[in-house]
């Protein structure tokens, strides 16, 4: 049987447990598995490249915004920002003031930048995004079009305990940490291609 989408998944699933009674309970197998995904995977396939105009020194963060990768402003030259916590942020005083932005902390749902910038440009940021959750009328996301196996595997994992079933969380779980595994392999293989720097000579 074909695997490709939501209700591939969800047929999958029934099978693997050989239940005929949980179809009400599978889509939210399905869901805790993508809770689950969101904390576990970083692919190149769920960045997104934004850009963004602070107000008072600040701008709210996408609503799908899951972790950082860059962040910039888009400036002559460019600035690249350096992240500082919370608090080092806040002890530091220069978010009361105005200039060039050096420093940038994320606070709740928020980006704040120090010294607050002084001109119109905007910020370019690349990050992570949370893939939509599957549904009935989406059929399709990072986790299904990517690691299929991944949020199989954490599916039939939520499933157990719903289930009673103790001893199978053992085997879903070697089998999901497997595929996350391979995953994050390919996933460092693109950040950092396995080639020979050709040096040239003048």
């Amino acid at each position: 049987m074909a695997l490709a989408n939501y209700t591939d998944l969800k047929s999958t699933i029934a099978s693997y447990l050989a239940r005929t009674d949980l179809t009400s309970m599978i889509p939210n197998f399905i869901q805790l598995a993508e809770i689950r995904l969101r904390r576990d995977i970083r692919m190149s396939e769920m960045l997104v490249n934004t850009a963004l105009t602070p107000s008072s020194g600040v701008v709210t963060l996408p609503a799908d915004f899951l972790e950082m990768r860059s962040i910039y402003f888009n400036s002559n030259p460019l600035t690249t920002l350096e992240y500082q916590s919370p608090d080092l942020f806040s002890r530091n005083g220069w978010n009361s003031t105005s200039g060039t932005s050096v420093y940038f902390t994320i606070i709740a749902n928020t980006i704040h930048f120090s010294p607050d910038p002084d001109s119109t440009d905007t910020v370019q940021m690349l990050y992570y995004a949370k893939p939509a959750y599957l549904s009935d009328t989406n059929l399709t996301n990072v986790w299904t079009d990517n690691c299929m196996d991944a949020i199989l595997y954490a599916s039939l994992g939520e499933a157990e305990p719903y289930l009673l079933n103790d001893a199978r969380i053992a085997t879903w779980a070697a089998l999901y940490d497997r595929s996350i595994g391979a995953i994050t392999k390919s996933n460092d293989g693109k950040k950092y291609p396995n080639i020979e720097l050709a040096v040239t000579a003048r």
